[in-house]
């Protein structure tokens, strides 16, 4: 009689943004391959990891509470083991070593690779907690083994890592490290690979994705990996995330515009729109140099959808800047765009500024912009009623069992609004990209019909 041993299992949380969803995926990909098997019951869990983010003060709050939920479950189940990684771990081992002493092993942004070396998952010999690397250097390649759930016809692809930036108000530099850039051959192998399992849409992210490239000496690179992405067969949607305005070429907006599988699709973070604000957060593009450059792109790319992120409430920041960023957000009309508060945030130069702009102030700037986007996203969408666009059928809808939804070209994964689609025939399943008749339109999402 053979008594098999059970299979043990580990439960992931991953906080923050997708570029540390990928980084949570490298980590699972390692458990797997150590024999570890996947669950959503953190009580069911042998091994416990959470993926922090420590981008603002409020990710940071989160990260800890997710932390905390960890160590009392593992109190209850003897021998469960408790792992802290990423960017909180990276910038405050040392002293959640000293508070949380459950917590088995902590991983900084530059060693993701070494989660089954210092579990000792294959060797059975741990190596306890550690301070992380100062200097993260390390970026996973299509070599590293990846966790991607059953299924999944939609991810991201991180082609880069770091930053080499100097934001005045963002500490994302000390985090992650310098820019370190994949090669072409490399993320193509990747998304080959990604298709094999059933992807159908990719979404290209980093810190700084038009500085894929620069670090290499290859300021083109991110045009020719669009260009060598667009002959991978099964590959239905490309799409970029995170291209700052700057290292735009002409040649990246042509292949954009001429490119079948690129959707034509831009997240662009601009941050402000007074010089004076701009130059304060250090930023290397003018009001001016932005509107040339939003010009070029809608000339050269037809029917592009630009979504774009703000800062309000930066260290200085008037009323009068304020106005000039509703201006520009009214004058530009994006079909997207976020808002958030300045964080003031200990080791970036803005935390040294002086006139700090209270609270309230902040919320109230963020409503206002929100507001004003809201009604233009609205307007931009009720110009797609009667048309025709291909939608990737998601699945069922998160607010109904009667509807499925998806997202057409001009909507991203998880930040973007979604189409709702109503008396869809049976054979329309997840991952398949139907044409959908649309009928109505919000100010996030769509309805519509299978044609």
């Amino acid at each position: 009689m053979t008594i098999q041993t059970p299979q043990k299992r580990v439960h992931m949380v991953s906080l923050g943004c997708p570029k540390n969803r990928v980084d949570s995926e490298i980590m699972l990909g390692q458990a797997e391959a150590a024999g570890y098997a996947l669950t959503g019951e953190a009580s069911e869990a042998d091994l416990l990891i959470v993926n922090t983010c420590a981008f603002i003060e409020d990710s940071k709050k989160e990260s800890v509470g997710a932390i905390l939920d960890l160590a009392e479950v593992k109190a209850l189940r003897p021998g469960t083991r408790l792992v802290v990684a990423g960017c909180l771990a990276q910038r405050h081992a040392e002293e959640l070593a000293a508070e949380l002493p459950e917590v088995d092993v902590f991983l900084g942004t530059g060693e993701y690779d070494h989660l089954a070396q210092r579990l000792g998952l294959a060797t059975g010999v741990a190596v306890p907690q550690t301070t992380r690397k100062p200097r993260p250097e390390y970026i996973a390649d299509h070599l590293e083994p990846r966790w991607i759930a059953p299924e999944s016809f939609s991810t991201y692809l991180k082609i880069a890592e770091g930053c080499d930036q100097a934001c005045s108000f963002c500490i994302i530099p000390k985090l992650r490290g310098v820019q370190r850039s994949r090669t072409v051959a490399d993320c193509v192998a990747e998304a080959r690979q990604l298709v094999e399992r059933g992807v159908v849409e990719l979404n290209l992210v980093a810190q700084d994705l038009t500085h894929y490239g620069e670090d290499t000496q290859n300021p083109e690179a991110l045009t020719q990996l669009v260009r060598a992405l667009g002959q991978v067969d099964g590959l239905r949607w490309v799409r970029l995330m995170y291209a700052y305005p700057h290292n735009v070429s002409d040649a990246l907006l042509d292949t954009i515009a001429e490119t079948d599988n690129c959707v034509k699709y831009v997240d662009m973070p601009l941050q402000h729109a007074s010089d004076r604000v701009l130059t304060a957060m250090k930023r290397k593009t003018s009001r001016a140099e932005m509107e040339a450059l939003l010009a070029n792109m809608r000339r050269r790319i037809p029917d592009l959808t630009l979504r774009t992120t703000f800062l309000v409430g930066h260290p200085g920041e008037g009323e009068a800047d304020f106005q000039q960023l509703l201006e520009f957000v009214k004058e530009q009309r994006f079909h997207r765009a976020g808002c958030f508060a300045y964080s003031r945030e200990e080791g970036t130069l803005s935390a040294r500024l002086a006139d700090q702009v209270p609270t309230a102030v902040k919320k109230s700037r963020v409503s206002k912009l929100l507001k004003l986007q809201g009604g233009i996203s609205k307007k931009l969408l009720s110009g797609l009623v009667g048309q025709e666009l291909d939608v990737l059928i998601e699945g069922l809808s998160d607010e109904t069992d009667l509807l499925l939804q998806g997202r057409m070209a001009g909507q991203a994964p998880e930040i973007d609004g979604v189409v709702y689609v109503n008396d869809a025939p049976r054979d329309v399943g997840r991952g398949q990209i139907r044409r959908v008749h649309i009928t109505q339109a919000g100010e996030h999402d769509l309805v519509g019909h299978v044609v």
